[in-house]
């Protein structure tokens, strides 16, 4: 499973989410994201997520709410698996949040 049409460097919102472990489940990640609560920045424009198959790009910011947590992070990675935490934290690097 790819998370996203091959070749064009990209990886659905609710995968990479799980892949990163914000999230046990991919339904989880993908109900998340359903409800509109991920902000994504890309190239200065900010728009809400609604749909888990939107894709994900390298450079991509996003902004979140998960257990009363605020999280600002950027994507660094996509990844292939959803591997171990270390691992899973590789695909993003967290942000300042203003």
């Amino acid at each position: 499973m790819s998370g996203g049409p091959s070749g064009d460097g990209a990886c659905r919102a609710d995968v990479w989410l799980w892949r990163a472990r914000f999230f046990k489940t991919r339904t989880l990640a993908s109900h998340f994201v359903e409800q509109g609560r991920v902000r994504l920045t890309r190239g200065g424009a900010q728009t809400r997520l609604d749909k888990p198959a939107r894709p994900l790009k390298v450079g991509d910011q996003l902004v979140f709410a998960v257990g009363g947590k605020l999280i600002a992070v950027s994507v660094e990675a996509l990844g292939e698996r959803r591997g171990p935490p270390a691992e899973a934290r590789g695909l993003y690097s967290p942000l300042q949040i203003s």
